[in-house]
């Protein structure tokens, strides 16, 4: 017990440590921010199955990128918005949307297992694609995610408040010429970059805890429309910097530590709410 405890946490030299990860200090505080407020329409349009989706193609594109030895980050972008681009044409309604996802998913994963067999460089490149990576994070690749997260982070205050009244209810929306199948694709294009992005990070099998744990969570407490976003970039932002600090020095990948922290701040939260439903909180969803 104390040897695996000692395998999980260990800060000798933390503060040397601590300077090797500035980068993904960096990424993952943007990453937070953008992940917590794209996991608020997530979750709302019940995309949680289409992010594990699009993961596992964007998994698929970094793990080409890195066999044909050029900027992961670009592999994993084109890699999430051909998935997007896919989702969006096959998959209009919700149950196609589904199948479409079901079908493509362990292709993605296939393909980015064979791409990653065929590479002969450093497993721990092949092994922070799956499960993430803190000390991989360069200066190339924080600029990548700067730039992209603005991106997002600009479109989505442009839509934000069409793209909720499409998400809350499209038929009145669309009768009062919202336009609800364009702001449904340009969400899934953003969506699909702040995927690839979160790969860099936690890897491709775990995105689930950034992009919609924090944003469960924090739906389980409010139905506010200002508090729900806030509180689930406060959440993510916790996750993911929290997972970091606590990864710096450990064998272990950062992944776990995320994940851990993301749980239980769902299972806080959980708890918070099921006490506000006995005290007469009636939990709703989020309106415009």
């Amino acid at each position: 017990m104390s040897d695996l405890l000692d395998r999980l946490f260990d800060f000798s030299n933390y503060g040397e440590l601590l300077a090797l990860v500035h980068n993904s200090l960096i990424a993952g505080a943007v990453l937070g921010l953008v992940g917590g407020l794209i996991g608020v329409f997530v979750m709302m349009r019940d995309l949680t199955f289409a992010v594990h989706g699009i993961s596992e193609l964007s998994f698929a594109g970094a793990s080409l990128a890195l066999l044909l030895g050029i900027n992961v980050v670009a592999g994993s972008v084109a890699g999430s918005l051909i998935a997007a681009l896919i989702f969006g044409i096959l998959g209009v309604r919700a149950r196609e949307r589904s199948s479409v996802i079901g079908v493509l998913m362990p292709f993605g994963l296939g393909l980015g297992v064979l791409f990653l067999s065929l590479y002969k460089g450093r497993a721990s490149n092949k092994f922070g694609l799956l499960t993430g990576q803190i000390v991989a994070v360069d200066d190339p690749q924080v600029v990548w995610l700067s730039v992209i997260s603005a991106v997002v982070l600009i479109v989505l205050a442009i839509i934000w408040r069409p793209l909720m009244f499409a998400t809350v209810d499209p038929e009145i929306a669309a009768a009062r010429g919202v336009p609800v199948r364009g702001l449904s694709a340009v969400f899934t294009v953003i969506l699909g970059l702040t995927v690839a992005m979160s790969v860099q990070i936690v890897g491709a099998l775990l995105v689930l805890a950034l992009l919609v744990t924090p944003a469960a969570a924090a739906m389980r407490v409010t139905a506010s429309a200002l508090w729900v976003p806030v509180l689930s970039m406060l959440f993510a932002l916790t996750s993911i910097v929290g997972g970091i600090l606590l990864a710096v020095g450990a064998s272990v990948p950062i992944s776990p530590y995320v994940t851990t922290i993301s749980f239980l701040i769902y299972v806080v939260c959980r708890l918070v709410g099921r006490r506000r439903t006995k005290q007469g909180w009636n939990r709703r969803p989020v309106t415009v």
